[in-house]
């Protein structure tokens, strides 16, 4: 362990830091409070509305530029950004020089009360920037998918979006990233963090960040009864929302072994257990395109930005989206204890409602993704009662290979049904071995009845997740029949509705 440090990162064009903090207080709070930047809004307090957005910037392996990627302030802790640079609203422009983004917003007319402007500009400079890099310009579904996280409850959506076009007919204007690259290079050499400090009720609390795999391994090991946090989109509830006290708190976000995504000898995705819910969808869409709506609809940016894949599994919400893609595609997890691992296929790691094999000491280190075989079909379907930034009531990923006509190695995984994400042993039994047809089908969805007894909650009836889960393993069928099988697009009444609007 080192020595106990400052918090320290970059904002408004200066090195911060600070100490005396509870652990626990979030970006949004400091901003507020101590930092006197009322610019960023509180709304929900629980990374669901996007008033509290700000830009959080890292520098890249090289040292040579910064990645700017927006997220939730109300569920960052301070910790979390120590080595990083900090940008809100403030930074952005004066009244009297406003910047693209903002002047495109004044122009479009996208502020009625003003509550939601901050965080909509933030996001919408993150658009900005990370486009004139690329020199590309997003369509109006894209622009409507990155501003997914930010919600605006009176000025409505359309001249938000024309605002997002319009900001790219000014002559091009980005951030100065200069001073915060050298920032950054200079925060560097700081050791890893290590802040002690009172948590909310009085009660001394620790926070650690290691920098290499071994120590935090070790670090773990020392510490089982520790905290481990990664982006904290779940965690930042249970502080804001259950006024719960977490005590000492490991980091998973400053392991670069545990951020990185490589290919193995087999062909294998390997993803670490810190990469970002964002990377780790675009390398899993990327390999199964099939995926690629899932991604989009798995929370919102800024949550997929701050949130990690590892950090989804082992907290294992039985409504978590992540794991029925993954279970289908027959991932593996890799645990470590100390310098000791082992692999343990994902399906079997959730025992019970949030309830896993993990034992104590022990942490995920890796997530490992097998190439999908030849000839295999696989779709993922969520059913929530928004389309975007929403909680499923069923997830269903279904999967199997087909060889002449016939159905082999079915794996279908659903979330949303039962107390953890599990397969549907015999749904997968009904089909396994038999010519994939409308029978088969039939059968599997009638086998789904023994596989599950889902509940009723505020999300959906039981009634409702049984009959839908059946629907779903049909639409299945439907879209991967020999026969004419039917466009995705043609069976989603979002994709419908954007025909439609298109043609017309």
């Amino acid at each position: 362990m080192t020595a106990p440090r400052p918090i320290r990162f970059f904002h408004q064009g200066q090195l911060k830091s600070v100490t005396g903090l509870p652990p626990t207080t979030t970006v949004l709070q400091y901003l507020r409070e101590h930092a006197r930047c009322a610019g960023t809004k509180e709304g929900c307090a629980e990374g669901d509305c996007g008033a509290c957005t700000v830009l959080v910037g890292e520098l890249d392996a090289d040292g040579q530029s910064v990645e700017l990627r927006n997220v939730n302030a109300c569920i960052q802790f301070l910790p979390m950004i120590d080595g990083k640079a900090l940008l809100t609203v403030e930074d952005l422009g004066a009244s009297d020089d406003l910047n693209p983004v903002q002047q495109a917003l004044v122009d479009c007319h996208g502020s009625q009360c003003g509550f939601c402007t901050p965080g909509f500009a933030m996001t919408m400079q993150a658009i900005y920037e990370r486009h004139q890099a690329h020199g590309t310009r997003p369509d109006r579904q894209a622009l409507a998918d990155d501003l997914a996280g930010n919600l605006c409850r009176c000025t409505g959506y359309r001249p938000i979006l024309d605002a997002g076009e319009r900001m790219f007919d000014a002559p091009a204007r980005t951030l100065d990233r200069a001073p915060m690259v050298a920032a950054l290079r200079t925060l560097r050499e700081d050791p890893p963090l290590q802040y002690e400090a009172p948590a909310r009720d009085g009660t001394p609390q620790r926070v650690f960040a290691p920098c290499s795999l071994e120590d935090f391994a070790a670090l773990r090991e020392s510490l089982p009864a520790a905290r481990l946090v990664a982006g904290a989109t779940d965690v930042g509830l249970w502080v804001n929302k259950q006024q719960r006290e977490l005590g000492d708190v490991i980091l998973t976000g400053r392991v670069d072994a545990l951020r990185r995504i490589e290919v193995g000898a087999d062909g294998s995705l390997r993803i670490g257990a810190a990469v970002s819910l964002e990377d780790a969808w675009a390398a899993l869409s990327a390999r199964v395109p099939a995926l690629r709506e899932l991604w989009l609809r798995f929370a919102s940016p800024p949550v997929r930005h701050a949130g990690t894949l590892g950090g989804n599994i082992a907290n294992g919400s039985p409504i978590g989206d992540g794991a029925p893609a993954l279970i289908a595609l027959g991932a593996r997890l890799v645990l470590r204890r100390g310098p000791a691992t082992r692999t343990l296929p994902l399906e079997d790691f959730y025992l019970d409602y949030m309830k896993n094999a993990l034992q104590p000491g022990e942490f995920v280190e890796a997530i490992e993704v097998p190439r999908p075989a030849p000839g295999t079909r696989l779709r993922g379907y969520k059913l929530a009662k928004r389309y975007d930034s929403d909680i499923s009531a069923v997830c269903a990923v279904l999967s199997l290979r087909l060889e002449d006509g016939v159905a082999r190695e079915a794996r279908f995984a659903f979330g949303g049904m039962a107390a953890i994400v599990k397969r549907a042993a015999k749904a997968e039994a009904a089909v396994n071995g038999r010519s994939w047809d409308e029978a088969a089908a039939l059968a599997a969805a009638q086998a789904l009845r023994e596989d599950f007894t889902p509940m009723t909650d505020l999300r959906a009836s039981a009634a409702y997740r049984e009959r839908a889960a059946a629907n779903l393993v049909r639409r299945f069928w439907l879209e991967t029949r020999a026969n004419a099988p039917i466009d995705a697009r043609s069976a989603s009444v979002w994709q419908a509705v954007n025909l439609q609007r298109s043609v017309a």
